[in-house]
Order: structure tokens, then C-alpha cells, then sequence
């Protein structure tokens, strides 16, 4: 399918801002997906965002992203620049010989790369999905999920929300290999994806204990998510406005004591925002890491006083 990028280059703290204005739009058209990112390593204060589109971009959505720095950038909106990439398949592409990844007490990597003996070892290949342990939040993640083991947490029932490959949920297993996983998407493509890396890294897909479950929802939106929990650890990887919106249900779908680790945000004022409705919802924080511009929050939440 054919796909048309809308780039808009501005300072770091600029883009970073039209991302947390981007947050905030309850209405935004799914279609256009939105990303920032630093241009080259060694210009990190030069960003890009990017939007991608299915179809050729018109005044609409020109206008939707022009509006995203509007208060933020002084001197209005940076040019748009729109090309049509030709149709591939560019999540893939864009993993392609990605070198591996080592986040405290796992490896991950493609089928290109041999394993890590001496770590937790996952093969996660190239795929529609994201969630390949590439980007920061993810490998900040993996970083904080050996942390939690290591100071005695203990997780009997794990949901990880917005799984992608299912990575995440994966090595919760593997360090809590008797608890029952939950792993949820909203993108039915993911299915497939996580079975095969499922089958990949010899995790048993299944609804028993050391099995993990897949199942397609918005968020916390689906009968068996509610029928499985509460969780002892919940995982949500994925942006800082649906996190601050899901927060109630967090909180709902968490026993008390038990665990909250996020990410997809960013450390300034999406982390501000997050943390203020976690607090609200009756959660505290336990731990904290920043794996460069992102931050990766582990919470507990408040049992009821007596």
C-alpha cells in the first residue's frame, strides 16, 4: 500500500510540545499517524516529526498537523514537506538488521543475530508490530521488569496493555514463569505477530498459568481483560494521552500493592501529566528510569486503609 510522509523539522522542544498538544485532541483522524524524532545522532537538539497518511494529504491534514505547533513555535508552523514512498511495507523495513539490544537482564535481537547465552535471551524479527526493544521505552522497560524482580516483587497475574510483538509480556513470563499473562492490542495485526514470536521463543500460548493469552481491545476494553484480573502487574506501553486516560481503569484493573509499569511518555511534561492522574487514581511511585528523552514509571498502587 502506498504511504505519503509529512515532515515538519523544528527544535527539539518544539516538536516534543507539538507532541504533547497532539496528546490532547480527543478527535484526532487515526489515519494520520504521528511521530518525533532526533534527525541524526549527532544533532540531538534537531527533530523532525512525521506524520504518515494512506492516501495523497490534503488541506486537511496539513492543516491538522500545521495546528500542532500553534502557541508552541513563534514563529508559527515549520514548512511541510510531503513525499510518496512507494508501497512497502516500512515498519519492517525500517527493522531490518537492527543490531541487538542488551536491557539489563535480556538480549533481544533478530534471527540475524546469534543469542546471549549468559542473558534472557528473545528473538524478536522485523514485523508490522512495534515493540522490538529497539526504542527507548521498550528497553527502558525491560530494564525496570528486572529491577521489579530483583527487589522481590512478586507477579501470580500480568497484563501487558498495547503489546506490540509481545515482548514485554514475554519476559514477564520469563521472570514470573507461573503467572497467567494477558497481552492486549488494539491492532488486530499484532495477532499473528505475537503467536510467531511466541512459537519463536517457546512461550506457551494458553489461558493456565505460564501461558499467555492475546486478545484484540481499545485499552482496557474487553470482558475477558476484567474476568482475568485483577493483575499484580499491569505494563502499558504506549502514549502519554491514553495512559492518562486509562487511569481509572488502571486502578480499577490492579489489585492493591500491586504493580503499574508505563511508558510512551515523555520525561517533562507528559510524565508531569501522567504522574498526576496515577496519583489520582490511587497509585504512588516506586521507581523511576530515563532512557533519554523518555521516562519509564513503575507505580504501586495504595492499599485501602484500615
Amino acid at each position: 500500500m502506498t504511504t505519503w510522509k509529512l515532515s515538519l523539522h523544528a527544535p527539539k522542544p518544539i516538536v516534543q510540545a507539538a507532541l504533547l498538544a497532539h496528546d490532547l485532541i480527543d478527535d484526532w483522524d487515526y489515519e494520520l499517524v504521528i511521530a518525533g524524532r532526533e534527525v541524526a545522532e549527532d544533532k540531538p537538539d534537531d527533530w523532525v516529526l512525521e506524520g504518515w497518511y494512506p492516501r495523497k494529504p490534503g488541506k486537511a491534514e496539513k492543516a491538522a498537523l500545521a495546528g500542532l505547533f500553534e502557541g508552541v513555535s513563534e514563529g508559527g508552523a515549520p514548512k511541510i514537506t510531503i513525499e510518496e514512498l512507494p508501497p512497502e511495507d516500512w515498519v519492517t523495513l525500517s527493522q531490518h538488521n537492527v543490531a541487538p539490544i542488551r536491557a539489563g537482564r535480556f538480549h533481544v535481537h533478530t534471527p540475524d543475530y546469534p543469542a546471549d547465552s549468559q542473558a534472557i535471551d528473545f528473538i524478536i524479527p522485523a514485523s508490522q508490530a512495534f515493540g522490538t526493544g529497539q526504542h527507548k521505552t521498550t528497553a527502558g522497560c525491560l530494564e525496570m521488569l528486572g529491577h521489579m524482580k530483583a527487589s522481590g516483587v512478586i507477579a501470580r497475574n500480568v497484563a501487558d496493555i498495547g503489546t506490540g510483538t509481545g515482548l514485554l509480556g514475554f519476559a514477564a513470563l520469563a521472570l514470573w514463569p507461573r503467572a497467567l499473562c494477558t497481552l492486549t492490542d488494539i491492532d488486530p495485526v499484532c495477532v499473528p505477530v505475537v503467536e510467531e514470536n511466541a512459537a519463536l521463543n517457546n512461550v506457551p500460548m494458553g489461558p493456565r498459568a505460564g501461558e499467555a493469552v492475546m486478545v484484540v481491545a481499545d485499552g482496557m476494553d474487553d470482558p475477558l481483560i476484567t474476568v482475568r484480573g485483577p493483575y499484580d502487574l499491569l505494563i502499558a506501553n504506549i502514549l502519554a494521552g491514553p495512559l492518562t486516560e486509562l487511569a481509572p481503569d488502571f486502578a480499577r484493573a490492579v489489585s492493591p500493592g500491586g504493580s503499574l509499569l508505563l511508558a510512551g511518555l515523555l520525561a517533562g511534561d507528559q510524565e508531569a501529566a501522567v504522574k498526576r492522574a496515577m496519583t489520582l487514581a490511587g497509585f504512588r511511585m516506586a521507581a523511576r528510569l530515563q532512557r533519554g528523552d523518555w521516562a519509564i514509571l513503575w507505580l504501586r498502587r495504595r492499599r485501602a486503609r484500615r
